[in-house]
């Protein structure tokens, strides 16, 4: 399984892998980590990545980027409206309502939804996964803004589907940084010590997002969040571009908003002019050639004139960083760290503000282009089962509080409940309680419409069908699940009723294990408990709901109704009447029942089965038609590469392997092909560039196999030369009674020197023919058929030349009578090869501690 993390920013994607036990971020065919969000359409396929950055300019109209915050919005959205008009391709809205992107793709007028977009690019990162793992990418994790509202995240899952990624996770950017730096972390405080809290920064290229965090071991909780979706590394090019359109409309009466193309080349200026800004604070020159009408602009700027100029920006900056604070009620010297990443953090302004507001310095310890791609790698590696990860676990955060309303039983009146507080832990689950004799409707929006940067605050619309009154007439008890999921998503999980069915009187359980009947989830059931419980503490009252079985209403009073952890007790003192009290009449029992009930979800914003489908089949389409144009274009560019290589050859190296009269023929073939290529050949099917190439190649094989053969063919013959003498000495050593080769059986090394003797004879016959040959003509032997001859002879020599001598083994000393064990080391200690003692000149033996004998020699 491969793990796969995306970080899919507004302006450049980077992906992070698991791989040799650790987090790895890889690179595309241009060997960039970075690819930029570009897609540009053509007449034959569509480009994506640095191909399509690169034809920004020359096909402006065709070539699309900056679409990520087009996710999920009407076309109608001020904020689309307003982006529409700084942009080079036409938005147009869709039949559902949504955003269309209109280009010209094949020769023919397309419309693609931002869905499509984002599932062309992710089909681009997802090949250069597959291309760098060398297996096939499923399972990823992808990153978002944790500002994006449901309606957003949807449509980017909707992107993943189309392209068959199954996206274990949507990831909110600042905790996928959050992960990628308290997992490697060991100093951490424990479980039960007080946490440290960082805070982390990211001003990206399209916006500024800030997240406090609280480490403990093993463990990371998000403690609140703020942003502003408005603020990036794009407003300070914007500043740049809008005062160098002034000046040049002043200094060379140039209009450079007039013409797209200009306005994009300045663009990109004044982005590399303001990252060159970061590094230098001396003056720094802006020069285009032939910006417009043929006229080159020039201009300077230095970095405390950028200041002054986005000094409107920098105190945005503060706004995000206060908000954090007031949320989370932390003062400045409780921040243990503030880390910073994101591109636009790197503008020394910007570190400043952010490092003045703490009072500390700013930490600068991660990757700032790739924290969020391999905090999604990580995740992705923790939710997969084919790698074993460190224990961590990550509690994410409501960005925006969450309702729910809803219309009384025949009452004009509307419940609201709040189910979700903002930085609430996610992902989460509670169960609400509701008295209902029929179907009902429950509408979720967001809480507070003016912190959210989306129009829409409506979330969606859920009906719980087949609900029914009690048999005695009585209201249902309905129990609904609502649940804040991975992706961040708010949904209405599971809708079941209570039902009382009466048992028979000889049933055989008791009143306590009916009322405990289990829901058809036992798995989930401790987590609603849990769950639960925090919402008890935190919801106000509400007519005609009860938060897991517990009343919370607000006046209309309504009968109190005991929750199933208050009625077991009661069956317990039923039981023990019976036990303590003379018998009574008997009653029915009263078995409880969960019966699962349909939900029907209207949301705002949800591609439909049949849209989505057909959104696959064209992605696969453009797939297959993407990949028909690189085998075009691989073919045609081997044609080329073959006229090229054989003219430049045959002036070379290939000279002498041609004669005359084919060398002038093979050059007309190669200039004819050359001028079809770009003439009639510039655009042919890809069959008619393999039977040009076949063509060429017909003629150019057999010189290339020539000069090859010519090449490669001494040191062969060389080789088998070798051979054949240390074979021949051998056999030579045999007949004059070498000691080394006695025990050679004589028939054998017959047939050695017979093998000897018949390839040396091919070898002479072959060598005194070649030598009768020209070198353009066909070799008369071949490279291959001499290393078969080296093989053969091998084959045959070998095995009789390197055989071993047989063994002499030795007879074996029995003990005598009278005499030492010489199996026995130490009946051999200072005694010679008879078992008598060696005497030193003194008289004396000196044993070592081998056991061998030491000679005191004076």
């Amino acid at each position: 399984m491969s793990v796969v993390g995306l970080d899919v920013g507004s302006q450049s994607c980077y992906i992070a892998v698991a791989r040799a036990g650790g987090i790895e971020t890889i690179a595309n065919e241009f060997s960039d980590r970075c690819t930029p969000s570009v897609i540009s359409f053509g007449p034959k396929n569509r480009t994506i990545g640095v191909a399509a950055k690169n034809q920004q300019i020359t096909h402006a109209n065709n070539t699309v980027s900056s679409f990520k915050r087009f996710h999920g919005r009407a076309f109608s959205d001020p904020f689309i409206q307003k982006e529409k008009e700084g942009l080079s391709y036409d938005l147009v809205p869709m039949k559902n309502g949504g955003v269309g992107i209109k280009v010209m793709y094949m020769d023919e007028e397309h419309l693609f939804s931002v869905e499509q977009i984002t599932a062309m690019l992710l089909t681009k990162l997802k090949e250069t996964a597959e291309n760098n793992l060398k297996k096939p990418v499923t399972d990823c994790v992808i990153s978002v803004p944790s500002f994006f509202t449901d309606a957003e995240r949807r449509s980017v899952l909707d992107a993943a589907q189309i392209v068959g990624l199954n996206c274990l996770r949507l990831m909110n950017d600042m905790t996928a940084v959050a992960l990628n730096y308290g997992i490697y972390k060991q100093d951490l405080p424990n479980a039960d010590e007080k946490p440290r809290v960082v805070v982390f920064v990211d001003m990206g290229h399209s916006s500024f997002q800030v997240s406090a965090c609280a480490f403990n071991k093993g463990k990371l909780k998000v403690l609140g969040t703020a942003f502003d979706p408005f603020l990036g590394g794009k407003n300070f090019d914007e500043k740049l571009v809008e005062h160098f359109c002034a000046e040049f409309k002043a200094k060379y009466k140039l209009d450079a908003k007039s013409k797209i193309r200009a306005l994009l080349r300045l663009h990109q200026e004044c982005e590399k002019l303001k990252k060159l800004m970061s590094s230098n604070s001396t003056d720094l020159p802006l020069n285009i050639e032939c910006f417009m009408n043929d006229k080159d602009v020039s201009a300077k700027m230095n970095r405390s004139q950028f200041e002054e100029l986005c000094a409107e920006l920098l105190q945005k900056i503060e706004v995000p960083l206060h908000s954090l604070m007031e949320q989370t009620h932390l003062k400045a010297e409780d921040v243990s760290a503030i880390e910073i990443v994101g591109g636009a953090t790197r503008i020394p302004a910007v570190k400043e503000r952010i490092a003045k507001f703490f009072g500390k310095d700013v930490s600068t310890t991660l990757n700032a282009d790739e924290a969020v791609a391999r905090g999604c790698a990580l995740q992705c590696a923790i939710l997969s089962p084919a790698f074993k990860v460190r224990e961590f676990s990550v509690t994410d955060a409501v960005p925006f509080p969450i309702s729910l309303v809803w219309n009384h039983d025949s009452e004009e009146t509307e419940g609201v409940h709040e189910v979700f507080s903002r930085n609430h832990a996610a992902p989460f689950s509670k169960v609400l309680t509701f008295l209902r004799r029929g179907p009902f409707e429950l509408e979720a929006f967001y809480s507070d419409p003016q912190g959210v940067p989306y129009p829409e605050a409506k979330i969606g619309r859920f009906v719980v069908q087949n609900v029914s009154a009690q048999k005695d007439g009585e209201k249902s008890k309905v129990k609904v699940k609502v649940r804040v999921n991975t992706h961040g998503i708010f949904t209405i999980s599971t809708a079941s009723m209570v039902e009382k069915v009466p048992t028979e009187e000889d049933d055989g359980s008791s009143v306590e294990a009916d009322m405990e009947c289990p829901n058809q989830k036992p798995a989930e059931s401790s987590d609603v408990d849990k769950n639960s419980q925090q919402d008890n503490s935190e919801a106000g009252t509400q007519p005609q709901v009860q938060t897991d079985g517990q009343q919370t209403s607000q006046s209309p009073p309504s009968p109190e109704l005991p929750s199933e952890e208050n009625k077991i007790p009661d069956a317990d003192k039923a039981n023990e009447k019976k036990v303590d009290q003379p018998p009574e009449a008997k009653k029915p029992k009263i078995k409880v029942v969960n019966v699962e009930l349909p939900v029907e979800a209207n949301l705002v914003w949800q591609l439909g089965r049949d849209l989505l489908n057909m959104y696959i089949e064209t992605e696969g389409k453009m797939i297959m038609q993407d990949k028909l144009e690189k085998e075009r274009n691989d073919a045609k560019n081997a044609v080329e590469e073959c006229v090229y290589e054989f003219r430049d050859k045959l002036c070379g190296p290939y000279e002498k392997f041609i004669c005359e009269q084919e060398h002038e023929k093979f050059l007309r073939l190669l200039t004819e092909t050359e001028d079809w290529l770009y003439e009639e050949g510039e655009d042919q099917a890809k069959q008619a560039y393999i039977d040009k190439l076949e063509e060429l190649m017909k003629m150019g094989t057999p010189v290339k196999v020539r000069f090859q053969e010519a090449e490669e063919r001494p040191k062969v013959l060389e080789e088998l030369g070798q051979r054949l003498q240390h074979y021949a000495k051998i056999a030579a050593d045999f007949r004059s009674k070498d000691e080394k080769y006695s025990h050679i059986d004589e028939s054998e090394m017959k047939k050695v020197e017979k093998s000897v003797n018949e390839v040396m004879e091919w070898m002479n016959n072959v060598m005194n023919a070649q030598a009768k040959r020209s070198l353009d003509q066909d070799p008369v032997v071949r490279t291959h058929e001499i290393r078969a001859k080296v093989k053969e002879l091998n084959n045959v020599c070998e095995p009789v030349v390197t055989q071993p001598k047989p063994k002499i083994e030795s007879p074996k000393l029995e003990r005598t009578p009278n005499g030492p064990n010489l199996d026995k080391k130490e009946d051999l200690e200072g005694k010679d090869n008879f078992g008598a003692e060696v005497p030193h000149q003194n008289g004396e033996c000196h044993p070592n501690e081998k056991g061998s004998v030491n000679m005191d020699l004076d």
